[in-house]
């Protein structure tokens, strides 16, 4: 399973929780039982992980789609290229031109593999000179693949604020009317960290727009440690760009599991807020080594970051409901 949710309430606990929170006092229960009987806290999140199809470039996206189904997933992430012929070069997964009805051919192709694709990159920056045409046409082309979120993100050296913020509030209610979420990660500069991003997304106030968080960026970009950083942009947070990265013994970003980065934590502060939160892996390989020239090795690299990610959220289930 990579859509993981909470254990099931069992009958026992059920009649517990009806008893309310003095029969809890009788019995010992936890005070997160207690506050659920209450009312007072929020449903556990539900995480789909995904992997996209980014550590495939080098191989066509329908060879990717059958590794990743093989690898146990049953959620995934368009993003960016494929070689799909023999001179090497590179072809979208979907041009930013391309019809919605083409859109909504790719997305009914990965469900007939038994693969939901859950998010898209939109390949344009927001403050390129065609970024509100091409995000929007990313928005329509989502909507029609059914795909939740399109993701987005700045130069290295930041954006324009007063741009983002301009065109963020033009986009949020087209999202909205699409059924999409327009998500925005950290990628260097002014808009390296989680902070920073939904900073501008708070100013914008528009559900359609929201914070996408990669921690592998915010170390790598600016060596920010991005478990404090994540505490600060929580409340905005709908989906992750899965990386890990390490300082030592090289400055490199890895799989999940692999470097420094601690997931518990990552994840811990949205663990509860009764959201549906795709988790990405953008980046499944170990440091130090030498990429994989087969793709059967990235297949096998993207069953571990499941693995993982699923031992991780499975934990953080167990202790919110313990």
């Amino acid at each position: 399973m990579t859509s993981i949710e909470p254990p099931p309430c069992t009958r026992r606990k059920a009649l517990q929780l009806l008893a309310g929170s003095a029969a809890a006092a009788v019995h010992g229960l936890s005070r997160t039982t207690v506050a659920h009987a209450e009312g007072n806290v929020p449903a556990a999140s539900q995480f789909q992980i995904a992997c996209m199809t980014l550590p495939y470039s080098r191989f066509p996206l329908q060879r990717a789609l059958q590794g990743i189904k093989s690898a146990g997933y049953e959620h995934v992430a368009w993003g960016t290229t494929h070689v799909e012929g023999t001179d090497s070069k590179q072809t979208p997964v979907l041009a930013k031109d391309a019809s919605p009805q083409t859109a909504a051919r790719l997305g009914q192709q990965c469900r007939d593999m038994g693969l939901n694709p859950v998010m898209m990159f939109s390949m344009v920056y927001p403050e390129h000179d065609d970024g509100l045409e091409v995000l929007t046409q990313r928005i329509r082309q989502a909507s029609a693949a059914e795909i939740g979120q399109v993701l987005t993100f700045g130069h290295t050296e930041g954006g324009s604020r007063k741009l983002w913020v301009e065109r963020f509030t033009k986009l949020g209610p087209i999202a909205r009317d699409h059924g999409v979420t327009l998500v925005v990660k950290q990628h260097g500069g002014s808009t390296g960290t989680g902070e920073a991003c939904a900073d501008i997304i708070r100013e914008v106030n528009d559900p359609g727009v929201r914070v996408n968080y990669d921690a592998g960026n915010v170390m790598d970009y600016l060596n920010v440690d991005p478990i404090p950083d994540i505490q600060k942009c929580a409340d905005v947070v709908h989906s992750f760009c899965i990386k890990d990265h390490r300082n030592w013994p090289v400055d490199q970003d890895c799989g999940p599991g692999l470097g420094e980065i601690d997931h518990y934590r990552l994840l811990s502060p949205v663990a509860r807020l009764g959201r549906t939160i795709p988790l990405c892996c953008e980046n499944i390989f170990p440091p130090i080594l030498q990429r994989p020239d087969r793709p059967e090795e990235i297949d096998a690299y993207a069953q571990r970051a499941r693995v993982f990610l699923e031992t991780v959220v499975a934990g953080l289930h167990q202790v919110n409901e313990s």
